[in-house]
């Protein structure tokens, strides 16, 4: 049984190793519909004209188009108090005046029942308290509506229907409606047997992805947590990802994959292995070799508060650098 066991690590090892090797394709690099994550200090009243006037140059040159902030969290119920983002509409307008072409997505959380005490998207009434606070949002002026609600498992019939209710709201508005998603099963059923051992929704099926997909303009797969010990099983770890993500995203909808611009290190991600770096290099390895002419892609960027000025330098360097 050991020795299967062994055999079946090495060939993983292989295989991730594989997929990290080669050379990069020249054009596989920005496509101007990158994203960054940012902490709720914009909105809350922590942040000034003068961290707007910062934040413009931070990305002047790259290719970021949305700005997910952080305007919850949601409370269990599906309502958004309006006290949490007193400052929502003061920055909004102001990347507006200092950042023209940027869009301002409102990033709405919250955790997830059954394997949490929270939010419970199977519930009709919590989905149209849901639906309401996004309107909410929307009534702010926000470019769109971001969801992170977490851990969605997969094949939960209730997130598909939320989707399905709030995308016409977007839709009249003009607006974006975006999500963060888990990982794609890298092998196939393994989020079945996840839930069967740790009862937690770590992966989401690959056909799963593409239920969600099809409902939004624009997702972002969170490519990071992976529990990788080596930069190497990293960074083919997020080829793996990209490559199934591509396989079933419709070209029409934006697909972005995320960066870890953020430093931990426990038993689920190991900062010396998930690096910037390495992750750009995997994504950038798959989309030239999958979709070298797909536009509607990018990354996004995982968190400002956290991100060091090498990150930055790395994600310029390795993304958005004409070769």
């Amino acid at each position: 049984m050991l020795s299967v066991m062994l055999v079946a690590v090495g060939a993983v090892v292989v295989a991730l190793r594989l997929e990290y090797a080669g050379t990069p394709a020249a054009d596989a690099r920005t496509r101007g519909r990158d994203a960054v994550w940012l902490g709720h200090a914009w909105v809350d009243g922590r942040k000034s004209d003068a961290d707007v006037a910062g934040l413009a140059t931070l990305l002047a040159g790259t290719g970021i188009k949305d700005l997910y902030v952080h305007t919850g969290p949601l409370e269990h119920d599906g309502t958004l108090p309006s006290g949490l983002h007193p400052r929502a509409r003061w920055f909004v307008d102001a990347v507006h005046r200092s950042l023209p072409g940027i869009r301002v997505q409102s990033w709405l959380g919250d955790i997830v029942a059954p394997e949490m005490d929270g939010l419970h998207v199977d519930d009709a009434a919590v989905r149209d308290r849901v639906t309401a606070s996004a309107t909410q949002a929307l009534d702010l002026g926000f470019d769109g509506i971001h969801f992170d609600l977490e851990p969605i498992r997969s094949g939960t019939p209730g997130f598909l229907a939320l989707l399905d209710q709030v995308r016409p709201i977007t839709a009249a508005r003009g607006v974006t409606l975006s999500v963060s998603a888990p990982q794609i099963d890298p092998l196939p059923g393994l989020h079945s047997l996840g839930i069967a051992l740790a009862d937690h929704g770590k992966w989401w099926s690959q056909a799963y992805f593409a239920e969600v997909a099809r409902r939004v303009d624009q997702v972002a797969l969170m490519s990071y947590d992976t529990a990788m010990p080596l930069r190497s099983l990293y960074g083919g770890y997020v080829a793996h990802q990209t490559e199934l993500a591509l396989e079933v995203t419709p070209a029409n909808v934006d697909l972005l994959m995320g960066v870890p611009a953020f430093w931990a290190d426990d038993p689920g991600h190991h900062g010396s292995a998930e690096t910037v770096p390495a992750a750009l290099r995997g994504i950038r390895l798959a989309l030239g070799r999958d979709a070298p002419d797909r536009r509607s892609f990018g990354v996004a960027l995982y968190v400002d508060f956290a991100a060091t000025p090498q990150d930055w330098a790395d994600y310029r360097r390795d993304w958005c650098r004409e070769p």
